[in-house]
């Protein structure tokens, strides 16, 4: 009888503790889902602030170079069917180049397992062709057919956003109608456009012991029209009578080595160089950084690209690739997917410094270099936008908010922004450096895009500038259906909200 008593007791409390924890549960749900609705709606508030009156005119925008057709499939499901069995272990490195199977699985792997975007070129033409055939003869509802290239899919974000843009590419006739016909096309007709292959994966997918921490992708091509950026001429004649007030660069990471006779590289990054400094001081030059793994290209892109504009964009792999490249002349491969906002300041507060004195030693012999005055950095949970205060550069904490709404319609694939469906990632509050006792922000119903104003100081006399900071989180999408291009919308948002 007492062991029966027993039993009923515990059989009582357990059902009890399970009562108070579905209770529980259910309140820090309730409490996340209200955090998230009051969030939303205050980017929603900052982001109606960007109304053009019906007297302005529509922005002007000019974006190069490059076109391609995105091939997008799973990429556990594409692994797993055509290279069962040969799934490698966990590695801490990774090829720049892919030149055969091995090459391509070890590779895939080091990113998946980091969760971090990444862009290779595959050398080797004959295996690419065997991919693509190979992704061909899944099941058609396996895999989606897209108009990609960095260019084409912000000029497309622009015009969404209401600027009339003029797009430096070559286009094939199948590929000139998923453009919008207003957009203006400078460049030539060609027979085919490149392929890119994105394998996409999600948040927990797995391949053999592999799991990723995040969603992204990993794009594998073998252009053989985007490299030589021969659009650039067409784009140079059509930018005179056009007087775009924002020239974008992009896609110059398709510039691989294996592309080139020697010299051939310079020459065309020697055009870009000669379009940049050709622009009037009041058109803005903004060059969008992506996956460059090559330190030579880098060091050309330092010398011939940086030094001439104003505004950088970015995601947290590239602004890491960036800083070392302009403070050690290395370059790095994954990191951290996730990283904290006061280490994302400092590395961009860095590379602004970084860029100030390459300004400062070098404008006097060079009247054509630039000062930069604005860096984007977009990452998985929020983004930031540092710009020198009082510049041509308006509406940071609306083009902060503007941009992490973007995020989550573009990955969601869906304007409408479901509180249930977002994910959240950041704390209420942040400290705006790694330094001891440096400020924090807080993100709340008061301010759900903090912006702070400080001094940055450069150079060996130490001279100082003002720089205006902006964060916004980003309502992370809970499932991922999209996250090549992610970048490209939202870095073009960010941008058509400063203009």
């Amino acid at each position: 009888m007492t062991a029966l008593r027993y039993m009923g007791w515990v059989t009582g409390f357990s059902l009890f503790t399970a009562l108070v924890s579905i209770i529980w549960q259910a309140f820090l749900t309730l409490k996340t889902l209200n955090r998230t609705t009051v969030l939303l709606t205050g980017l929603l508030a900052i982001e109606s602030s960007l109304k053009r009156p019906t007297y302005e005119p529509a922005p002007k925008v000019a974006i190069g170079y490059g076109a391609c057709t995105d091939l997008q499939i799973n990429a556990t499901e594409f692994l797993n069917r055509f290279y069962k069995g040969r799934i490698p272990k966990v590695t801490t490195s990774a090829r720049d180049v892919v030149k055969n199977e091995d090459e391509l699985l070890q590779s895939f792997a080091y990113y998946f397992q980091n969760g971090a975007a990444a862009e290779r070129v595959m050398a080797n033409g004959t295996l690419f062709k065997q991919l693509i055939g190979y992704a061909k003869v899944m099941d058609k509802e396996r895999i989606h057919w897209y108009m990609g290239g960095n260019a084409p899919l912000m000029a497309v974000r622009f015009f969404m956003e209401g600027a009339e843009v003029l797009l430096g590419a070559h286009m094939s006739k199948k590929l000139r109608p998923l453009l919008p016909k207003e957009i203006r096309l400078a460049g030539e007709e060609i027979p085919d456009d490149d392929i890119h292959i994105i394998l996409e994966y999600m948040a927990g997918d797995t391949w053999g012991l592999l799991v990723a921490p995040r969603a992204n992708r990993y794009i594998l091509h073998s252009d053989k029209n985007n490299p030589h950026i021969r659009a650039v001429e067409q784009m140079t004649n059509a930018l005179k009578l056009y007087q775009p007030q924002l020239l974008v660069v992009s896609g110059l990471q398709m510039m691989d080595m294996f592309s080139f006779n020697p010299g051939e590289r310079e020459k065309r990054l020697q055009q870009v160089k000669m379009q940049l400094t050709s622009q009037p001081s009041d058109t803005r030059n903004h060059f969008e950084m992506a996956s460059y793994v090559e330190l030579k290209l880098l060091q050309e892109l330092r010398h011939f690209v940086l030094p001439y504009v104003d505004s950088l964009g970015m995601n947290e792999q590239e602004l890491s690739n960036l800083q070392q490249v302009l403070t050690h002349d290395r370059t790095t491969l994954a990191t951290d997917s996730n990283p904290r906002i006061a280490h994302t300041l400092d590395q961009m507060r860095q590379v602004f410094i970084n860029l100030l004195e390459d300004f400062s030693v070098e404008s006097r012999s060079d009247p054509k270099r630039r000062k930069i005055s604005r860096l984007h950095v977009h990452t998985l949970a929020y983004q930031a936008i540092l710009t020198t205060a009082d510049s041509q550069w308006k509406n940071t904490r609306a083009a902060a908010a503007k941009a992490a709404l973007t995020a989550h319609r573009y990955v969601c694939k869906s304007q409408f922004i479901n509180p249930e469906s977002v994910l959240q990632v950041l704390d209420d509050s942040f400290a705006t450096s790694m330094q001891d006792n440096a400020p924090r922000m807080r993100i709340g119903a008061a301010s759900p895009v903090p912006c702070w104003k400080e001094y940055i100081q450069y150079g060996r006399d130490l001279q100082r500038i003002k720089v205006e900071i902006c964060v916004a989180p980003v309502l992370v999408c809970r499932v991922a259906r999209k996250t090549a291009g992610a970048g490209d919308n939202i870095s073009a948002s960010g941008l058509a909200a400063q203009l």
